[in-house]
């Protein structure tokens, strides 16, 4: 019994190692170099002088780095949310086709999520051009002009939430898919016979039983979304008026382009305790509601 136990210890071990060799050095190593840089001067390339928790005195000091926290909460707002409640709502509709129907609209509904993010903007920026873009005619409907949606500071950010929503809510609706076809119909015919409406199936029945993929979709929405930079950089660079420059756009900007490895750190040590704080909290809560 010790030499089979011996042997099964092996080769567990030999059949984690790979995994555990590549954790260490593609996530352990470089956040630990990250916090460490993060109390050095030290820039992109290169050592530095410790430092201390200047680099974070100056965060603190740095008008920039607030409106950038704002800008992220902000963005974040827009699409955790909405985003989830679109993929329920449009999964709940899905789900009640049939056959090569249902197989259609969910292709289409999850093509634009395998689009790169280049490809995408370039999409919407045809879309929304203020002088031939076709939903110009919708704004100007509502506004009565048209407007350049990725210059004006009030529209630029909602603008971008819109667009993150078009592309990554496809992966949502496949979540929620998975999750009501786990739910067995015995349930809902039983509700039927009962009296039941639809309304009350879902409130009683759907939404309870869907709850854990929800809470799921809720926490990857919102590591996804706190982590804000392609879109951001490609329609708008931060503009107009840093109105839409978030977090990462600030960790870009201070230690790729000014060479500022340890400041550029230290914004990149604040978002991922944010990230993992936050993130965190969110599922534990929404656990407990879902209990």
């Amino acid at each position: 019994m010790t030499s089979e136990r011996r042997s099964k210890t092996l080769t567990a071990v030999l059949m984690i190692t790979p995994f555990v060799i590549t954790y260490l050095t593609v996530f352990a190593y470089p956040v630990y170099k990250m916090f460490a840089l993060s109390f050095t001067n030290a820039p992109l390339v290169g050592e530095g002088e410790w430092v201390g928790f200047d680099n974070y005195l100056k965060l603190l000091n740095q008008k920039l780095f607030f409106t950038s926290v704002w800008n992220t909460g902000y963005f974040v707002v827009l699409t955790v949310i909405p985003n989830t409640l679109i993929g329920l709502g449009l999964a709940l509709m899905v789900v009640r086709l049939k056959g090569w129907l249902q197989s259609l609209i969910l292709v289409l509904f999850f093509l634009p999520y395998i689009l790169p993010v280049s490809v995408v903007t370039q999409i919407w920026e045809w879309v929304l051009d203020q002088q031939f873009g076709i939903a110009q005619h919708v704004i100007e409907f509502v506004t009565g002009r048209r407007i350049s949606v990725f210059r004006d500071p009030l529209w630029a950010m909602p603008m971008v939430a819109l667009v993150t929503i078009w592309w990554t809510n496809g992966f949502n609706l496949l979540l929620f898919i998975a999750g009501l076809r786990n739910i067995p119909t015995d349930y809902y015919e039983a509700a039927m016979l009962d009296g039941a409406t639809r309304w009350q199936c879902f409130k009683r029945i759907t939404w309870p039983l869907i709850w854990p993929v929800t809470a799921l979709v809720l926490t990857l929405q919102l590591i996804l979304q706190l982590k804000i930079f392609d879109q951001v950089y490609l329609m708008t660079e931060g503009g107009p008026f840093n109105s839409t420059y978030v977090l990462l756009q600030l960790v870009y900007r201070e230690a790729f382009r000014l060479n500022h490895g340890g400041l550029g750190s230290a914004v990149a040590v604040f978002l991922f305790l944010i990230i993992v704080t936050v993130s965190v909290l969110q599922y534990q809560l929404l656990r407990v509601r879902g209990r």
